[in-house]
Formats: C-alpha cells, structure tokens, sequence
C-alpha cells in the first residue's frame, strides 16, 4: 500500500465532507431560512427547504446507477470524479453571490451542489480498491469516515467562529460572514482535493465491452439485482426496514437546523449544537460497536432507534436553544453507531460472491428512499402551518422500521447466504 497515494486518497474525504457539515447540516439551512427565504412565513421557508432536499436527492437517486455504470465501464474515474467535484466547489462558492429574498437561486445552487457532492463521491467510492487491497480496505475505509469527520468538524468551526465574531475576521456584518463561511466549503474543497488530483494515478484495465447506453446498463442492473435480492428473505425485509429507518435519520440531518430556526433558536446556537453533534459521534460510533459484540447487533442497533423516536417526540416540544444542544448530544450519540451497525447486518446477510453488486444496490436504493422524509416533513409543515407536526410525523417511519426490523432473524440470514455461496462453490 502507497501511504502519500493513500493519504491523497483520505484527504478528499476530509475536503468534501465540509459539504455535509457546513452547506447540508449545519449553516445553509438557517441562512436559507434566515436570508434567502426571509419574506417567506417561517413554516413555508422550512418546507421549501425540505423540497430542495427531496428534489437534490431525488437527481441524485435517479444518476447514481447510471455513474454507477460509467465507473464500471469507463477508464476514466479520475476524469468524471474531478467534474463533480468542481460542480460541488462552484455551487458553493456562487452562494456568496445570492441576495436576500432569492430562495429559488439559492434551492438551484444546493440542488446542483448535492449532485456534485454526491456525483464525486460514487467515483470517490470506486478508487477504494485502487488504493488499499484485501484487509487494508477496512480499515483505509474507516479512515475515510474519520478524515471526513475531523476535517468537515474543523471547518464548521472556523466558519461558526467567524458567523459569532465577524467583525475580528475583517467583515462587517454577520450576513457577509455567513455568505463567506458556505461559500469557504468551495475553497476547502478545492484546495485539499489538490493532492488526489495530483497524485492518484488511475490504473488502466481493460474496459469491459459495452452493450447499450450508460442509461440502460445502470438501470437493467439495478432492476436485475433487485429481483436477486428477493430471493434472500431475510435480507429483503432488513432492507425495507432499513429504507424506513434512514429516511427518518436522513431527514433529521437535513431539516435539524432549520427547523430549529424556524422556532427561534439563535444562528449560532444552532452550528455550535451541530458541532457538538459532529465530535460526539465519533467515540460514540466506537462505542455501538463494541455494545453489538456484547448484546448482539440488532439489539444495538433497536437501541438507537428507540433513542432516535426520544429525539423526535421531544423535538416536537422543543422550545429553547438549551433543549436543542440537549437533542444534539443524543442524536451525537446515535447517529454514526445506527449507520455502522445498519451497514454491518447488511454485510452479514449478503452473499460473499455479491458483496459489491448488492452493496452497491444498497447506496443507491437508500437514495431513492431518502426523497420521502423531507418531502413528508415539508408537506405536513405547510398543510398545518406549522413544522413541529412535520418533524412529529418523522416517528411513523422508526417505528415502521423498527417493527419490520424485529422479523429480521440475522443468524437465519446468514445460513442462507452462505448456502447461496457453497451452491455456486459446488
């Protein structure tokens, strides 16, 4: 293993994950609210937000397979990962150019910046086996995640340092900070992409033969492990479960903030909570791993679900900024532990000879399933006028999911897809 191609590798996750922080999570979803949505009422410009998320993922749901089969297909990962990078760097950087009042320019610019982030990233994912071999792959993976979590955290707090104290940093107002701060994720991106760009050298294979459009390769095989999949019961309803579940969690990631800001907490109260939110998760995604090997991986992972329901009924009765650090610290506890523990059971009930074909079904299919939640929260929000019974709402889907997930029998899972192993073996 090349540790300076290695390292090259990780700080991409350490540059793009500012996205995620800063633009998805943390900042934008206030400031949009706050200044790009300000002559909207306050339940209107949450809801809108929600549809942007909905409509950025849904683009992204529908390209996934088809760069899927670009990666695939194509000798030149390098070439497409570099333009939806650039895409997500761009967006970013032109919300520095948004004026108050131009919510529609600012829902495009997050919409074309979601599809750059996570554009980038399928071909990001595809490097992975280029860079690290057999066992190092775990464990260059896992340094992905935390790269991506150090640097998206250390930016959040620079950012959240010059939105609370604009005038040190030379501005003259908390907006001009804030335009700086999300169009800065552009900046970061950018330059510490710079040693991936420069250093990885895609290997050169022989391209497999193509037959038919990207399009129709991507979806065929999309269509076709599906019905594969359903022939593993087990691992069928864990991913029904799974798609319920995620929603919810996916939801609370994106709208958190802005619903906050719709119920008066303040601008820095609400980065300062998610930053929090951010260096918790990290001891505490350790310490769901180690709770799986004591009792178990699915009571773990119901544990944090039923925490999860905890955040949502009390996010409902939310009133001050001090119950939104409160709500923070718990979803900090759960939040990396849930998506950990989620993707080892599905780990556990895939065959080993389909391991890269049903996991990558696995990414894709979460996609499409994570357009319902922001699209249920908006929605009820604007029906109500009011986004408490929109986030309320987001219960039916952890307890959907945790009723499905109890019929999932993982040992039982796991003799079939062994089976489904020795049988091609034999």
């Amino acid at each position: 293993m090349d540790k300076k191609i290695t390292r090259s590798w990780l700080m991409y996750d350490w540059a793009n994950s500012a996205f995620a922080t800063t633009i998805m999570a943390a900042v934008l979803p206030v400031f949009y609210s706050q200044y790009y949505a300000a002559e909207l009422p306050g339940h209107v410009a949450t809801s809108y937000w929600g549809y942007t998320q909905s409509i950025g993922v849904l683009f992204v749901a529908l390209l996934a397979p088809i760069l899927g089969a670009i990666s695939d297909y194509s000798s030149n990962k390098k070439q497409f990962l570099r333009f939806f990078a650039y895409m997500g760097m761009i967006a970013s950087m032109l919300f520095a150019f948004v004026g108050e009042g131009w919510y529609v320019l600012a829902s495009i610019l997050m919409i074309i910046g979601t599809i750059g982030y996570s554009g980038g990233n399928v071909f990001y994912d595809a490097f992975l086996p280029e860079v690290a071999k057999g066992k190092d792959i775990d464990k260059v993976s896992s340094a992905g995640f935390a790269f991506g979590y150090i640097g998206g955290g250390i930016l959040l707090a620079i950012n959240l340092l010059m939105i609370m104290k604009p005038h040190f940093f030379g501005f003259p107002s908390t907006v001009e900070a804030t335009k700086v701060s999300i169009a800065s994720v552009g900046v970061w991106w950018f330059v510490f992409s710079i040693p991936l760009f420069k250093n990885l050298k895609e290997k050169k294979v022989a391209v497999q033969e193509q037959k038919g459009s990207y399009v129709s390769i991507g979806f065929k095989r999309v269509g076709e492990t599906f019905k594969t999949i359903r022939q593993y019961k087990q691992l069928l309803i864990f991913l029904f479960a799974f798609w319920m579940y995620n929603d919810g969690i996916s939801t609370i990631i994106k709208m958190a903030t802005a619903y906050g800001s719709e119920i008066g907490i303040g601008t820095n109260d609400l980065i300062a909570a998610l930053l929090i939110t951010q260096f918790v998760g990290i001891p505490f995604t350790f310490f769901f791993g180690w709770l799986a090997g004591k009792i178990k991986v699915k009571p773990a992972l119901l544990i944090t679900l039923w925490i999860y329901v905890g955040i949502v009924v009390l996010g409902y009765f939310m009133t001050s900024a001090l119950h939104f650090y409160l709500l923070a610290i718990c979803v900090g506890f759960v939040q990396g532990g849930a998506q950990a523990l989620s993707r080892s059971i599905y780990g556990r009930l895939v065959p080993e000879n389909k391991k890269a074909e049903f996991f990558g079904f696995y990414g894709i299919s979460s996609k499409f399933a994570a357009i319902v939640g922001p699209f249920v929260f908006s929605t009820v929000g604007l029906l109500t006028g009011s986004s408490r019974l929109g986030i309320l709402a987001l219960v039916v889907f952890f307890l959907v999911g945790i009723f499905l997930l109890k019929f999932v029998d993982i040992e039982k899972g796991e003799r079939e897809a062994q089976a489904a192993d020795l049988a091609i073996k034999a």
